[in-house]
């Protein structure tokens, strides 16, 4: 297993891989993601936010990480922490506790990078989302209705958001 940054080569697996995890949503929850746009996929890369989790040479997960993410945390994104969105997994590597190997980088990578917590947002009150998280140690901190959802990606706009952290 090995997690690197995306590149520019891999945009057709990561639309590949977010049209996949979409398909699945639908099956299980009422909200959904909606199609990424490639611009923000490439814009996500140009910044170095997109990573990848690779097994078997092939990529198994992917995910968005940055520091700053005001429009969702609001007066929270004063505090000096890591934010995690999409994190999507091929079926192929589905069940394989991917997700916690993510939340072992995120924590590396946040004390390299000096920040106290690691958050995530849901949209809606998806209470086995709510409880997944909790298992790999994340606080729900409750639902909140944003001030401001012009520019997030359209499942924003279908009601609240659960928010989550972890303290490093």
């Amino acid at each position: 297993m090995k997690i690197i940054r995306c590149t520019q080569n891999d945009i057709v697996d990561i639309l590949e891989i977010y049209r996949l995890a979409t398909s699945y949503q639908k099956l299980k929850f009422d909200i959904h993601w909606p199609v990424f746009d490639e611009q923000l996929i490439k814009t996500e890369i140009a910044d170095s936010h997109m990573w990848k989790l690779m097994l078997q040479d092939r990529i198994a997960c992917i995910w968005s990480a940055c520091f700053s993410d005001p429009q969702i945390w609001e007066e929270r994104n004063s505090d000096p922490s890591v934010y995690i969105h999409r994190i999507a997994t091929h079926p192929d590597f589905r069940g394989q506790q991917l997700t916690g190997r993510i939340i072992q980088w995120a924590k590396r990578f946040a004390k390299l990078h000096h920040k106290d917590f690691i958050r995530m947002d849901t949209v809606g009150n998806n209470i086995g989302l709510i409880q997944y998280y909790q298992k790999y140690g994340f606080e729900f901190l409750g639902l909140f209705t944003l001030r401001d959802t012009s520019g997030l990606p359209a499942h924003y706009q279908k009601g609240p958001v659960s928010l989550f952290q972890l303290r490093i």
